[in-house]
C-alpha cells in the first residue's frame, strides 16, 4: 500500500477568504461593514464597562432605555448615529474622534 503525501493544512482564515470573499467585491464590502459595526459595538461596551456603569445606568445618563444601550452594543446593529455616540461619549467623559483610514488591500485575520 502506497502512502500519499498530505499537504499541510493552510490557515483557516485564508481558506475561507479564498472560498467566499476573493474576487467578490460586494462580499468584501459586507465584511468590512460588519467589522466596522462590531468595532463600534465593542467600543461602546468597553467604555461603559471601564466606567463601571451598567447598561441601565448609562441609559439613564443619556436619557434612553437599557434596551437601546443593549442594541447599540450588539455587533449586528447598523443604526449607530453620530448624535447617539456623542451622547454616550459625553456621559462617559469622552469625546468622539472620527478618522478616515486607507482601505486595507490585504487579508486581515478574523
Amino acid at each position: 500500500m502506497r502512502q500519499t503525501k498530505r499537504r499541510p493544512t493552510a490557515d483557516a482564515v485564508n481558506i475561507l477568504h479564498r472560498r467566499y470573499y476573493e474576487g467578490k467585491p460586494s462580499r468584501l464590502a459586507g465584511l468590512e461593514s460588519a467589522r466596522a459595526h462590531d468595532q463600534v459595538a465593542r467600543k461602546i461596551a468597553a467604555l461603559r464597562t471601564e466606567a463601571g456603569v451598567t447598561q441601565r445606568q448609562l441609559a439613564k445618563l443619556i436619557g434612553t432605555t437599557a434596551s437601546v444601550i443593549c442594541r447599540l452594543e450588539d455587533a449586528d446593529y447598523e443604526g449607530h448615529s453620530l448624535a447617539m455616540l456623542n451622547r454616550i461619549a459625553a456621559a462617559l467623559n469622552k469625546r468622539v474622534d472620527i478618522r478616515f483610514l486607507p482601505v486595507e488591500r490585504r487579508l486581515r485575520s478574523a
